[in-house]
This record gives structure tokens, C-alpha cells and sequence, in this order.
């Protein structure tokens, strides 16, 4: 059985441990088991650490690579931004040879060193490059046939290409999110501004106006394009955004629709025929009618 190192990041746990229950009944589902990584802390993100000192940033991100080196297992993650922060702190401890003597100087202080064993994956490059297509459309209970999804990859899994040693085959046409819904039976067609910045991360912090505005243009562009069922991303922070700040917007009567959201792994679970409860049960735009739908007893694959 494939082997994975589960590195959650801090929102999937804290703000939506239902996407961490899904990946823990997808993935075995698939054949991957999913390895726990004890001790592992912040990746740390952009903001914070790599924006004030590179050397502690490395030695913080260097050790949460470390411990998956020493389960050697590579790195699976579901937030983007995690994906993006290791796999640049892995690009430059490799591709810088006096940023890699510091790191293990300061690793040494703990009695570790950095080997350079484990590659950085997220869940959907783990979903399509490791597990592939086949495997998950055989795995499926219910059909998404007729439902119409717009797909959000996010930002920090396409660039910056150079540094990802996994990663899509053209960042600015991405097809790994689309591919995976389409073994789910939806149809996922494009819109415009399918690669537009939803707004989540710094600039929720520091300008929410503007934040929620790019959102509100982009689910407007979604909505007057495509007119889909639901929105379906693998990015912890695109969600939060999406499904948390679309009722801040429908609150203030600025847009006069709501798109239920999903952790692509959430919607996999229940494809595959989890009950709701366990794997999708939290949620700021309202989800029930369309999971009833997804699991109702026209959807069964025979």
C-alpha cells in the first residue's frame, strides 16, 4: 500500500476538520494509507517567518520535511498555501548551498539533518498523479451526472512553477481539479476568470473590502457564465473564502444567489457513499439540498 505523510496546515484542522475527516476516509479507500505527522508545526506561511528571515523560515519548514524524511514517506498536504511555502523552502535548501549549512547547523541543535528524501504533494497531485482516474471512478457510489460544477484550483498551487517539483503541466490552463471532477460524471466548463485571485490570505487581514469584492466579482463571473451547481476547490483557504464570505456578501444583500462549496475531497467522500455527517458538515452557505441530491437514490452507479 502507498504511504503518505498527512501534513494538515492550521486551517483545515481548526476551522474544518470535516475536510480532515475526509481525507482520512478517502485516502484509505484508494490504497494510500495516511501516515500522521507527530510534531509537525506551521509550514510557516507567507507573512510571517520567510518574510522577516529566511534562515528561521527554512529551519521551521526544513523540520516539518525532516519529519516525514525520517517516516520516509513524502509530504501530502490540502492547503495550497502549505504546499507552496514547503515546496519553496525545499527548492532553496537544495538549490542554495549556504542556506543548506545553516539549516543543518541549526537542525544539528535538535539532532536532525536535512536529507532531502521526501517529495511536497498535495492530496489532489496524490488523487491524480498517484492514485489516478481509473481508480477513483471505480470507487464511486453515486453519479454527479447533470450537475455543473466551477472549479477553483487557487493560487499557491500553480506558481511559482519553478520551485514545485510536482505541479500542473501549463499553471496558466489547469486541468488536474477539472480532470478530477470530470471522473465524478459533472461537467466543469470554463469561465473567465477561472485563475482570478478569490481574495483569501493577506489581503483578507489587511483590506477586507477589497478582499470580498474580488470574491463578489469572481462569483458574479461564475454565476452569469456558467450558472454551476456547486464550486469545488482543493484549497483550504479558497473555501474558507468562498463559502464563508459569500454570506457576508448575501448578508449585505450585495449578490442575490448562494453556490454551495466543497473540498474536493469532501464532495469524493460523498460520491463514494459516506454519510454526510462525517465528511461534509460544516459549512456557512447551506449544503444540504445539493448533498441530498448528490446522494439520492437516482444517483446509484449499478
Amino acid at each position: 500500500m502507498e504511504k503518505c505523510g498527512m501534513y494538515l496546515g492550521c486551517n483545515i484542522p481548526f476551522k474544518a476538520p470535516d475536510i480532515e475527516q475526509s481525507f482520512y476516509k478517502v485516502f484509505p479507500r484508494l490504497g494510500v494509507e495516511v501516515i500522521d505527522m507527530e510534531g509537525a508545526t506551521c509550514c510557516p506561511a507567507w507573512g510571517t517567518a520567510p518574510s522577516f528571515d529566511l534562515n528561521t523560515w527554512l529551519a521551521v519548514s526544513g523540520r516539518n520535511i525532516n519529519i516525514a524524511e525520517e517516516k520516509q514517506v513524502d509530504i501530502m498536504t490540502g492547503c495550497n498555501s502549505c504546499f507552496g511555502v514547503m515546496s519553496e523552502a525545499k527548492h532553496m535548501i537544495e538549490h542554495d548551498a549556504a542556506k543548506r549549512k545553516k539549516l543543518n547547523e541549526n537542525m544539528a541543535l535538535i539532532d536532525r539533518r536535512f536529507k532531502g528524501t521526501s517529495d511536497i504533494y498535495h492530496v489532489s497531485h496524490v488523487l491524480h498523479n498517484k492514485i489516478g482516474l481509473e481508480k477513483i471512478k471505480a470507487s464511486l457510489k453515486y453519479t454527479l451526472k447533470e450537475l455543473k460544477i466551477a472549479v477553483q484550483p487557487g493560487c499557491h498551487i500553480l506558481w511559482p512553477t519553478e520551485a514545485m517539483l510536482i505541479k500542473e503541466k501549463n499553471s496558466f490552463f489547469p486541468t488536474i481539479l477539472k480532470e478530477l471532477c470530470e471522473i465524478l460524471d459533472a461537467e466543469v466548463p470554463h469561465y473567465t476568470t477561472l485563475n482570478s485571485c478569490c481574495g483569501m490570505g493577506a489581503m483578507r487581514s489587511t483590506d477586507q473590502d477589497k478582499s470580498i469584492g474580488l470574491l463578489k466579482t469572481k462569483l458574479i463571473n461564475m454565476k452569469e457564465e456558467i450558472n454551476p451547481d456547486m464550486v469545488v476547490t482543493t484549497c483550504s483557504s479558497c473555501f474558507l473564502q468562498f463559502d464563508g464570505a459569500q454570506k457576508i456578501l448575501r448578508d449585505k444583500g450585495e449578490i442575490d444567489f448562494e453556490i454551495p462549496v466543497f473540498y474536493y475531497t469532501q464532495l469524493l467522500a460523498l460520491c463514494m457513499g459516506f454519510e454526510p455527517k462525517n465528511v461534509a458538515a460544516i459549512s456557512e452557505t447551506p449544503r444540504d439540498r445539493i448533498i441530498q441530491k448528490i446522494q439520492s437514490e437516482a444517483r446509484l452507479i449499478n
